[in-house]
């Protein structure tokens, strides 16, 4: 008979691997995500609008930006901020083993 209570549900993974691979990943979504499309992709939009406006979907984007346009720049602007800050932390952080999760080597 086997105590539940003291069987892990799942087994311990080896905390031998490289942390940097994450922060690397994560910050270069960030950027993409914040810089290229928040940014980059918003203000693109707004200046092939013109001067009538273009519809895009359900709503008008016209060629000034409006509140959710400046929001959408501004919280761009954070979130690639935040995402070099990772790559920043990850390049000062030592290297370690490249392991995947729950594998013996």
């Amino acid at each position: 008979m086997v105590d539940l209570q003291e069987t892990p549900a799942v087994p311990p993974f080896d905390p031998g691997g490289d942390p940097r691979l994450g922060l690397f990943v994560a910050g270069g979504i960030l950027i993409a995500l914040g810089w290229g499309l928040a940014v980059a992709a918003n203000l693109l939009l707004h200046a092939a609008a013109g001067a009538g406006g273009m519809p895009v979907l359900w709503f008008r984007v016209s060629a000034t930006l409006g509140e959710y346009a400046w929001g959408a720049f501004g919280l761009g602007i954070v979130t690639g901020a935040v995402g070099v800050g990772l790559l920043l932390v990850g390049r000062a952080t030592p290297r370690g083993p490249f392991v995947l999760p729950g594998v013996t080597y």
